[in-house]
């Protein structure tokens, strides 16, 4: 009987709602039905009874979740005693990524991992798309998420850093379109969109001191997937809103030039998510290091380079 499937049964107990348990869980509805189904068929018992406007345990569930939860809670401790207990660095990660991050820094960072760590394997699930952990066979993502966020849908997570974001552009285009100095010079210019489930994103939200700006934007181009942006934005089409992790080789390099600094753009944070904590193995544990020392060296560069000034990338805290 598969620990997932039993963990299902608990959240839909709790929560009385196929639905709102799968919500919790972050997995299909249609998912979390399958696994009850599952797990009543290896029993050999019905353990709710459906209508179509309640759900409600039989006697047959009511007997066997008390035990259901010991057993879960004995299993997952002796599976977290095992990994802390364990020193070698193996196994397989099955890990989701965005498109950009995959094709880039986590490209690169896995790339060092598996040739320090010849046991590790590697699936990587690389998509704009959010990955679902159960239908998607993902144990660990990496999201663009708050801690609030987390908590509602009920992972487990380390928060990696704190994501700054910056305007850019090439200096080519700077110099055939000029360069805009204020939210009125942006819609003047040529805007490189970021879209994900068809919404485009193109009102950019700026702050002055304590002065909001919304700034509709003009764009003869948007794309689902946030390296090819950079990409146009290098290649001088246009300008970008870009996360300064992601643009961060590009603006040292001088391949793109910061726009409007003294204008601010809301931060959000990056975490390690996983649907459950027996899943935090020693190798996932090794890539949230890694990945949290290459991108504060990533943060250090640019500062240096006063292309950021420091309390616009706060640091993360300590866990």
């Amino acid at each position: 009987m598969k620990i997932a499937d039993l963990q299902v049964l608990l959240k839909v107990a709790e929560l009385l709602s196929i639905t709102a348990a799968a919500n919790k869980l972050d997995m299909s509805s249609s998912a979390a039905s399958v696994s009850l189904k599952r797990v009543e068929q290896e029993l050999g018992a019905q353990l709710f009874v459906r209508t179509t406007r309640q759900l409600r345990l039989t006697p047959e569930g009511e007997r066997y979740l008390p035990l259901c939860q010991q057993a879960l809670n004995l299993l997952q401790q002796g599976q977290v005693l095992i990994n802390e207990e364990q020193q070698s660095i193996t196994g397989e990660v099955r890990m989701a990524v965005s498109s950009e991050m995959g094709r880039n820094l986590m490209r690169v960072l896995l790339n060092k991992v598996m040739s320090n760590y010849s046991e590790v394997t590697l699936r990587l699930h690389a998509s704009d798309s959010r990955a679902d952990f159960y239908r998607d066979g993902i144990d660990v993502a990496l999201r663009a998420i708050t801690k609030e966020a987390v908590k509602d849908l009920n992972l487990y997570g380390f928060k990696i850093c704190n994501i700054p974001h910056v305007l850019c552009a090439a200096p080519h285009y700077i110099a055939k379109h000029g360069e805009p100095l204020t939210p009125n010079d942006l819609p003047q210019h040529n805007a490189l969109l970021y879209k994900l489930y068809e919404v485009v994103h193109d009102a950019w939200e700026l702050y002055n001191q304590h002065q909001k700006f919304k700034i509709k934007m003009n764009s003869n181009r948007a794309v689902n997937d946030g390296d090819i942006v950079r990409r146009w934005c290098v290649d001088g089409v246009g300008i970008a809103k870009k996360s300064a992790i992601d643009v961060a080789q590009d603006l040292l390099s001088g391949k793109l030039k910061r726009l409007m600094p003294e204008y601010k753009i809301p931060l959000t944070e990056m975490w390690l998510v996983l649907p459950s904590r027996q899943l935090i193995s020693p190798a996932i544990r090794l890539i949230r290091d890694e990945l949290k020392q290459t991108i504060n060296e990533l943060r250090e560069q640019l500062i240096t380079q006063k292309l950021l000034e420091e309390d616009e990338w706060p640091a993360t805290e300590v866990e």
